[in-house]
């Protein structure tokens, strides 16, 4: 019988060929030496153990599960805050926001609004939570702009302390702040005392990452000269603002690239729209200018697409990982050095007080005894007064007798 091969008649030679590799296959399954992996590889069945799927089974369990994400935004009115939250994530979150008057601003005080919503894309589920602080910076007098902020990142951090000391520590609700974006003005050379006195305020308690806001009105000349100045002024003042982990070795040379230009990047000049605009033929989120359009994601024209690339496709987790490790744990530290504080105080009290009350003990019973033999006493006092009566009457009788 005659056998084909991709349409070609297979020669009596070749199948005595085929046969045998067939032979040999069969024998090394049988015997356990070759298996195939889920991939439809062949591995050697003596070396392979199969812990190497651990990667894809965290993988699906976390996808399963979904992601925690919270970001706060922080800067004064009119800066492009949520123009740019709704260009990050392709959402409009401000659908009902009251701009208030000028009035309204000038006592207005530093609020927090917070909004929750879940995106997914591909699959990937994620709870995306803003942290808007409208008011921040309005006010005549901004002394006390910086409390509501640590206030709520402090007030967050303490909830997920106490639902991790307690019984029910599997549905435990990550609201702890992530990443804090922080809105620097166009105008002006540098930062102000405002801003650098909420970033002193901050950058113990979040990650910090700063954004010039509302790029497009100023130069590219003015942009550098405003970067460099802000970077001097966060050195001289000692200010802690997120830092890009350094890459791994065997990482390939195009993502160290992106990383160098992310980290030359900061702080991120940035411009945001809500505006759909269509430019050769395709449709852009831009700014229409009389002397041409604005790209939000074109590279030349703003830092937007690198600041999107590094919050949400290259350093979210990282974000989270310095949250959990290095803030929340400092967090978690002076907790617990005030637990045990207060511990070793009420025990200092307890046994200070001690001999006090082992000298109240003993003075209470030595008046037991003075009141006891008093009592005593009083009764001998009586018995002798009863029989002093007693003798005078019997007295008193004899000697009317003898009359």
């Amino acid at each position: 019988m005659e056998e084909y091969l991709f349409g070609k008649k297979i020669s009596s030679s070749k199948r005595s060929i085929r046969s045998d590799l067939e032979s040999r296959l069969s024998t090394l399954f049988t015997l356990g030496e070759i298996s195939t992996t889920t991939e439809g590889s062949i591995e050697s069945g003596r070396d392979y153990i199969g812990f190497a799927t651990l990667p894809d089974q965290v993988h699906r369990k976390s996808v399963k599960r979904g992601f925690e994400f919270t970001l706060m935004v922080v800067g004064e009115s009119g800066l492009g805050k949520s123009t740019l939250i709704n260009s990050l994530f392709l959402e409009d979150l401000y659908k009902n926001r009251k701009i208030p008057d000028v009035s309204e601003r000038i006592h207005k005080t530093t609020t927090v609004e917070k909004k929750t919503m879940e995106i997914e894309e591909r699959g990937v589920r994620v709870r995306l939570t803003i942290i808007d602080t409208p008011g921040f910076g309005d006010a005549v007098n901004c002394e006390d702009s910086w409390k509501v902020c640590t206030n709520y990142i402090e007030e967050q951090f303490r909830q997920y302390f106490t639902d991790e000391s307690g019984l029910n520590r599997r549905n435990i609700q990550d609201n702890r702040v992530h990443c804090c974006l922080y809105f620097v003005p166009p105008w002006g050379h540098s930062l102000r005392q405002m801003d650098l006195e909420m970033l002193k305020r901050l950058h113990r308690k979040v990650n910090i990452v700063l954004v010039i806001a509302k790029a497009d009105t100023l130069t590219a000349s003015e942009v550098d000269k405003l970067k460099k100045n802000i970077l001097n002024d966060i050195k001289e003042h000692d200010i802690q603002i997120y830092e890009f982990p350094e890459c791994d070795s065997d990482e390939d040379e195009e993502f160290k690239q992106q990383d160098r230009e992310l980290k030359a990047s900061v702080p991120f000049a940035v411009v945001g729209s809500n505006t759909i605009l269509e430019v050769a033929g395709r449709k852009i989120r831009g700014r229409q200018y009389p002397w041409g359009v604005v790209d939000v994601e074109n590279p030349k024209h703003s830092d937007f697409i690198k600041l999107r690339t590094m919050i949400i496709s290259t350093h979210m987790q990282d974000l989270k990982d310095v949250t959990e490790d290095v803030h929340y744990e400092n967090f978690r530290a002076q907790c617990i050095s005030q637990i045990s504080q207060h511990a070793r105080e009420r025990g200092k009290l307890k046994r200070d007080s001690a001999p006090y009350e082992s000298d109240i003990s003993d003075t209470d019973r030595l008046l037991f005894e003075k009141d006891e033999e008093i009592r005593r006493m009083q009764e001998i006092l009586n018995q002798m007064q009863e029989k002093l009566k007693g003798t005078a009457q019997d007295r008193k009788h004899e000697s009317i007798i003898d009359v």
